[in-house]
């Protein structure tokens, strides 16, 4: 019983003093994560139900990818421009209309190009939940929310994954409707819950100057982004560790294929890296919500180099299932670790392109970690990949230490004026304690 008290208190704290406008959003996450059937399906669709080559199925995919990585820095750059409400609406909307179409197009000329488009439409809001987030919360919460919200999206993902496989057998159509109905509902939420969050004035401080000196006039461009060289050092190594966390689902399932092992083995396997999220985010979340990012950052980055690196070891199902373990955890630390350091890194009225940014080095990885893991696999061996990730890991661990020895300071937004006219959403900015006050859960 004691135990079961101190847990219940250890989430209430974690998901205290959020601000209501944070929930709805998490919710939206939640929802759309639940209807995320297409991603899990479209291989099998094509192959088994339409009829297709497992190539064109790849090219499918791919251009699926493609439209991803354009969308992030499109996103972006909306986010910024017409604000993260209109963003989220067009992104959301879109996806649903798009998913809705592909469903019913037969032709594969265009169903590549539909799913290029909802590759588009689905990557597009990313930039703008993000920066609404980063708007939002306090500063001393983000970690927490960050936490938060990536578990919102594995509960979600694991949970439609399974009801995939069901829905697939009664209809494929039924899934692509299904999931343009949620993201609709989406949308719906967005619009009827979420006021605009972006700011409207922001004080500049030496500090932000350096930081970011061709927007020390309040405007960001993508120039602005491409030349800030700590931000886009971080963006590099970024890609790096999710080039080495895609070998989960790239090069783990091909090397233990060609060892011997079954594809239920694999799927038991990879199961342990969604369960460990859903049950162990919330309690890792409160042991690192106030350390030192730097550190959290470099211990995630080698420990996901050396947890795959293990798995040239690993000869059995169990062993295999340890190293996830190992390089489960390093992902728990470093999503919303890596997130928060975006967003501080980040000038106030240039949050949706740093975010786009962010964004896209994890989608260009989704491109390029399965030609790299394939090539590496044939030519070399899986053990090498292994190594590799190993090698990968530490070099990322040794650039977020040179990278992040002088942090620079947050933004802080100028406190509204009492005559003046109000805003529809005042950004919950402050560093102060009554920032959230005004908008408790």
């Amino acid at each position: 019983m004691p135990y079961a008290v101190r847990a219940g208190r250890a989430v209430r704290e974690t998901v205290s003093g959020m601000p209501r406008e944070f929930w709805w959003l998490w919710t939206s996450t939640l929802v759309n994560r639940l209807g995320a059937f297409v991603a899990t399906f479209m291989a099998l669709y094509l192959t088994l139900d339409r009829g297709y080559s497992a190539t064109y199925a790849g090219l499918v995919a791919a251009l699926h990818g493609l439209g991803g990585v354009i969308s992030s820095l499109g996103g972006g750059v909306m986010t910024d421009r017409l604000g993260r409400r209109p963003t989220l609406l067009i992104a959301q909307a879109s996806t649903a209309l798009s998913v809705a179409l592909l469903g019913f197009v037969r032709d594969p000329v265009a169903i590549a190009g539909v799913a290029f488009l909802v590759g588009m439409a689905s990557n597009a809001s990313r930039p703008a939940v993000q920066a609404m987030m980063a708007d939002i919360v306090r500063p001393e919460d983000r970690i927490r929310a960050f936490s938060l919200n990536y578990w919102a999206i594995n509960l979600g993902f694991a949970i439609s994954s399974m009801a995939a496989g069901f829905i697939a057998e009664v209809s494929y159509l039924a899934g692509f409707l299904i999931e343009a109905g949620m993201t609709m509902v989406c949308a719906i939420v967005v619009f009827l819950k979420l006021p605009e969050s972006r700011p409207a004035e922001t004080v500049k401080t030496p500090a932000d100057t350096a930081k970011t000196p061709a927007a020390s006039d309040g405007s960001v461009s993508l120039r602005t982004v491409l030349r800030d060289r700590r931000f886009m050092s971080v963006v590099g190594l970024s890609f790096l560790v999710a080039v080495i966390f895609q070998q989960g689902s790239v090069g783990l399932p091909v090397a233990m294929g060609e060892a011997g092992f079954t594809p239920a083995e694999y799927g038991m396997a990879i199961a342990v890296n969604g369960v460990l999220i859903v049950v162990l985010q919330i309690p890792v979340t409160r042991f690192i919500e106030h350390r030192d990012p730097r550190r959290l950052l470099i211990v995630s980055s080698v420990l996901a180099g050396y947890g795959f690196g293990l798995t040239a070891f690993a000869g059995s199902v169990g062993v295999i299932a340890l190293t996830v373990c190992v390089w489960t955890l390093a992902e728990i630390v470093n999503a919303p670790t890596q997130t928060g350091l975006v967003v501080r890194l980040s000038p106030l009225h240039g949050r949706g392109r740093y975010q786009g940014m962010y964004t896209m080095s994890w989608s260009v990885a989704a491109l390029v970690a399965p030609l790299m893991s394939g090539f590496v696999i044939d030519r070399f061996g899986a053990e090498w990949l292994w190594g590799m990730c190993a090698v990968v890991g530490t070099l990322a661990g040794l650039g977020y230490g040179a990278l992040m020895r002088r942090l620079p300071e947050e933004e802080q937004p100028v406190e509204p004026d009492p005559a003046a006219p109000a805003e529809p959403a005042a950004p919950a900015e402050s560093a102060g304690p009554a920032a959230g006050a005004l908008r408790a859960p």
